[in-house]
């Protein structure tokens, strides 16, 4: 369903409905009318952080590759080595260019029965799916108007998703994922997410997504949005595609090389430039940036060496944490000033606010 006019064209989500009468304040994103907000975001981020958090998350797109050769074409257009992931676990992964430039950021599920299915960022959906297309031709299918997606994260979320969605959900390890059997259909539940929090992502036809969004509600779930979603992600050091990593990107300066193999020795778009880049020292790095005076970092503002003028570079991400209480940030520092404890400058409309490289993630649960 859409909304808007001939210039801005708007998917509304199948929940709309619920979303509104939680007290959703839309906004345009990625081509979608999406929850900005709830109750507010600091609030929202707080419940997350202490209780447990309901997302929808059906911007996302979703495409499946199946048959017995669904892990051998995969990996001719993603990083991770695929083939060797086991049935019912996810890994991340990457879309690279043939200058090993980071065009998206994936997460990938196997599924018994030679089922893969593959999650791809909202703003680059089309493109994704035409690049899976072209490597799987008509074993890839897309499944994102037919299905919502929720996330459901916090360290009450287990115990949440146990008691509504399935007992076995509690025994299940991270980045594992099964399909399960719920009030007469299927919901495919993976033990991810993108807070830093433990919790898990379910997958729901479109038919009983609203049963499942209630039963998740009401059984103590909090209503949470793309605000909230942000500010945990960055907290969490969560790189978000198009500000943090995109194609000018290489995923070794990311921190991201978990997610390229190499051993393999399979093709894959951009291996060999990535097999360079894996040798070569680091010109830059991601660092993580936290203030050291009241002051707010946001991305596009300018790092500086302290009292100096000139730019280093531009913070990629940035934002008030509200479990720290201080403005955090990230930018692409080089190597030689990425190190923990450097102190320099970040400007802040005029005014010179202290920043400090420290160890990422800038939050870490109670357990960790």
């Amino acid at each position: 369903m859409t909304e808007g006019d001939s210039a801005t064209v708007l998917t509304r989500l199948r929940l709309r409905e619920q979303h509104l009468a939680c007290g959703a304040k839309v906004a345009p994103f990625a081509g979608w009318e999406m929850p900005l907000q709830y109750e507010g975001i600091v609030a929202e981020h707080l419940a997350v952080r202490e209780r447990v958090g309901v997302f929808d998350v059906s911007h996302l797109a979703r495409a499946w590759v199946e048959g017995p050769e669904a892990a051998e074409l995969l990996r001719l257009v993603t990083t991770f080595d695929v083939t060797a992931l086991p049935e019912g676990q996810a890994h991340y992964s990457l879309y690279c260019n043939e200058a090993g430039g980071i065009e998206d950021d994936v997460f990938i599920y196997h599924l018994p029965g030679d089922r893969w299915l593959v999650i791809h960022n909202a703003a680059n959906a089309d493109r994704d799916f035409e690049r899976l297309q072209a490597a799987a031709g008509s074993a890839a299918f897309e499944v994102t108007p037919e299905t919502v997606m929720l996330a459901v994260q916090g360290p009450e979320a287990i115990a949440l998703l146990g008691t509504v969605l399935s007992e076995d959900i509690p025994s299940m390890q991270p980045r594992h994922c099964a399909e399960l059997n719920w009030r007469g259909t299927s919901v495919l539940f993976a033990r991810t997410g993108y807070t830093g929090e433990d919790g898990g992502e379910c997958i729901v036809d479109r038919d009983h997504a609203g049963l499942l969004w209630d039963a998740l509600i009401a059984g103590g779930g909090t209503p949470a949005g793309l605000g909230a979603r942000d500010t945990l992600r960055l907290e969490a050091a969560l790189p978000l595609h198009g500000s943090d990593i995109d194609a000018s990107t290489h995923p070794y300066e990311a921190g991201l090389g978990f997610a390229v193999s190499l051993d393999d020795g399979a093709p894959f778009t951009g291996r060999e430039v990535l097999a360079e880049l894996k040798a070569q020292p680091r010109i830059r790095r991601l660092a993580h940036l936290a203030a050291r005076a009241r002051g707010v970092i946001r991305a596009g503002f300018d790092v500086r060496t302290p009292g100096g003028t000139e730019t280093i570079c531009c913070l990629t991400s940035g934002a008030y944490s509200p479990s720290l209480r201080l403005g955090i940030g990230m930018a692409y520092l080089p190597v030689e000033q990425a190190k923990r404890g450097t102190m320099l400058e970040v400007d802040v409309r005029g005014r010179a606010l202290p920043v400090e490289v420290v160890r990422r993630p800038f939050y870490r649960t109670p357990e960790e």
